[in-house]
């Protein structure tokens, strides 16, 4: 498998599920199918902010900007080269300047 991280076409935008508090982000993913029990891919989403209720992730930030603010902690920049961690459960509220991109590790949701 190989793939231009910055370039990848991401198929579609994803169906809705998180409040958009400003603008008309959309959001769009590609997952890769690399090993059973991790799921790796790509994430954009256009500028605008949603809250949204995470799953357990690391991603780091390929391209564009804006901040990550939880719910319980002080805000996260997001610009190109951040290494973030999610936990299960964490409320955040996303907002994006420029559209963002990211590269996303997290464990499979088991069936």
């Amino acid at each position: 498998m190989c793939a231009n991280a910055l370039t990848h076409p991401l198929p579609e935008p994803l169906p809705p599920g998180q409040q958009v508090l400003a603008g008309q982000p959309i959001a769009a993913m590609a997952e890769f199918d690399l090993w059973p029990d991790v799921s790796i891919g790509l994430w954009e989403m256009t500028p605008g902010q949603v809250t949204d209720v995470e799953s357990d992730e690391v991603f780091v930030v390929l391209s564009g900007r804006g901040t990550l603010d939880f719910d319980d902690g002080a805000p996260i920049a997001l610009e190109p080269g951040a290494l973030v961690r999610l936990r299960a459960g964490d409320h955040t509220t996303w907002t994006v300047t420029e559209p963002l991109r990211k590269l996303f590790i997290s464990p499979s949701e088991s069936e």
